[in-house]
């Protein structure tokens, strides 16, 4: 990636990719630049990806880059395509993180073929675990599509997917790690309640939790089978198990999900 990476917002998402991007050696500091109205932002910005340029003026990313990240609130996003629509044009990638924006809404701000994708990333970008898909415009071309896949997988996996599915992956893994931060908060306040210490109970959750995913990712075995690989009649695991489906707990989760899902569209037609 030798082109010039631009991200209108320096917010924690922004700064996420661009450190993703240095740190896997696809581009150094001074091949991005980044805009912020807010002073807070823009230096912290700098700070973590030494050699950036930092401004307050978003034309003067379309003026520098061809790629281009738009890392802004759903709710200012018209407002700062409206600021940016002239400086548009052929050369220039858009890419959105705005969750619930879609690619027509985006399109109509803009002028004519321009050249969009839509991503939707997660908080675990921030420490290089992310789980992100993305979607391609009708004018978006195969090198576009490689460049932001590329990026992507700087912070973790990346996944190319219909835009209808993003609503759904928008319930899954972008509300996701809140619905596990959940889980991890009860298994550890559980712990404390049977008499562990706090921060011993605190660390074995988080341990668990990692250690679990770890477990299905380096194994390829299906959840339901290293589940039943520590599940003996009548033991522990059982017991817990069983009270868990008697909370319907896994219902509760599909429940979290359905809801982030239909939340989303919901901000997709607003």
């Amino acid at each position: 990636m030798t082109k010039m990476i631009g991200f209108i917002g320096a917010g924690r998402m922004a700064t996420a990719l661009a450190r993703g991007c240095a740190q896997a050696g696809l581009l150094v500091g001074t091949d991005m630049l980044a805009a912020d109205p807010h002073e807070g932002p823009r230096r912290t910005f700098a700070e973590q990806v030494p050699g950036v340029r930092v401004v307050d003026d978003n034309r003067q990313v379309l003026a520098a880059a061809d790629l281009v990240i738009l890392a802004v609130k759903p709710q200012v996003m018209s407002a700062v395509l409206g600021e940016i629509a002239d400086k548009v044009d052929g050369h220039h990638l858009l890419v959105s993180i705005a969750a619930g924006v879609t690619l027509k809404k985006l399109a109509h701000d803009l002028p004519p073929q321009t050249r969009l994708i839509r991503v939707m990333p997660n908080t675990p970008c921030l420490v290089g675990m992310g789980a992100s898909c993305y979607s391609l415009g009708p004018h978006a071309m195969a090198e576009d599509a490689r460049r932001v896949h590329q990026m992507l997988l700087s912070v973790g996996q990346a996944f190319e997917v219909k835009e209808e599915s993003l609503d759904a992956v928008t319930g899954l893994s972008g509300s996701g790690p809140a619905f596990v931060y959940s889980m991890i908060e009860a298994l550890a306040a559980e712990g404390t309640a049977q008499g562990l210490p706090p921060e011993l109970a605190d660390k074995l959750a988080v341990q668990t939790m990692r250690g679990a995913a770890e477990m299905v990712l380096t194994t390829g075995t299906p959840p339901a089978e290293l589940r039943g690989q520590v599940t003996s009649p009548g033991g522990t695991t059982l017991a817990g198990l069983e009270a868990w489906k008697k909370q319907q707990g896994a219902a509760a989760l599909r429940a979290a999900v359905a809801a982030a899902t239909k939340r989303s569209v919901e901000l997709g037609q607003s």
